[in-house]
């Protein structure tokens, strides 16, 4: 079984998502708790289990709470104390983190959400897992994308870009795009499998550990944004039984959405590049997104990648 995961402790209706799935992929996708179950209409374990993390997370330094030097039996915040900075009873919000069912307000979220220090996409994420009949349902079939996108991509000469999809499979790109990532233009992976599985990411990546939870925890945003999609479960499924780091990741409940950075590389053809990251979220295309790596004008890192495009060209 997948550590971390609780939704074995309540009793399971599969929804259709698991129709026509072999058994093992339904079972992982179970235990990984990549989707929330039809748990007998009284409980919601997903939530319960990230505020649980969440709370071993936070210090008591961190929230503003004086220990004295006393010894402590948890790591982070007790219930008491996360109750206490949100306004609400202990009993209130230890039946809100057992699980059990409650029509919670907005006040009570955002209350709770400033007490465990929820960045905004954190916020987004907790208000999915407290309502989730409120979240919109997107077609979960095969994701193709327009060739007007793949031609604005293939356009730009002077950055590497690729387009990904919500499940992060390389959906196109342009010369540069592929060949940053060491990839042919003719291949297409899944670039969060390519990251934990392929030994060379770890090479090319200068702070992989960075960028691979980064991924774990957009995986686990995009997995309650499309919460009927069979194939996500089944790729958070096979990471989670062949990777330990996206295990130890994901049982860390991080939560991340696609941002602007700067990205380290070690490439083995130029060398190391300093490249600004900026996407560009498709927003009639149910989570595309188009990711443009691009350095400033005359710097070596810009002069780099004009000899990794001739080099590929």
């Amino acid at each position: 079984m997948f550590p971390g995961a609780c939704c074995g402790a309540f009793p399971f209706s599969p929804g259709p998502w698991a129709r026509g799935a072999g058994p093992r992929a339904a079972l992982a996708a179970i235990q990984i708790g990549a989707y929330t179950p039809n748990v007998s209409g009284t409980r919601n374990a997903k939530l319960g289990d990230f505020l649980r993390v969440r709370r071993a997370a936070l210090s008591p330094a961190d929230a503003g709470i004086a220990t004295h030097g006393s010894p402590r039996r948890v790591p982070g915040l007790r219930r008491d104390e996360v109750a206490r900075l949100a306004g609400v009873s202990v009993n209130y919000y230890t039946r809100i983190e057992q699980g059990e069912h409650h029509h919670l307000s907005g006040s009570v979220m955002e209350a709770i959400a400033g007490a465990l220090r929820l960045n905004d996409i954190e916020r987004l994420h907790l208000q999915r897992l407290a309502w989730p009949a409120q979240v919109v349902r997107h077609r979960a079939g095969p994701e193709r994308v327009r060739d007007s996108v793949i031609a604005l991509a293939e356009s730009a000469t002077q950055q590497a870009v690729y387009i990904v999809g919500r499940r992060t499979d390389m959906l196109g790109g342009n010369r540069l795009g592929f060949a940053l990532l060491g990839l042919s233009p003719d291949r297409r992976p899944n670039l969060a499998r390519h990251i934990f599985l392929e030994p060379a990411m770890r090479d090319l990546i200068v702070d992989w550990n960075y960028w691979a939870r980064h991924v774990a925890g957009y995986l686990r945003m995009t997995s309650v944004e499309y919460p009927d999609d069979l194939l996500m479960a089944e790729l958070i499924s096979e990471l989670g039984l062949k990777s330990p780091e996206f295990e130890e990741f994901w049982n860390t409940q991080p939560v991340a959405d696609c941002t602007h950075a700067v990205r380290e590389f070690k490439h083995p053809l130029v060398g190391h590049l300093t490249l600004s990251e900026e996407i560009v979220r498709l927003p009639d295309s149910s989570g595309q997104h188009i990711i443009f790596n691009g350095a400033a004008p005359g710097s070596e890192s810009a002069e780099r990648l004009k000899l990794l495009d001739s080099l590929v060209s």
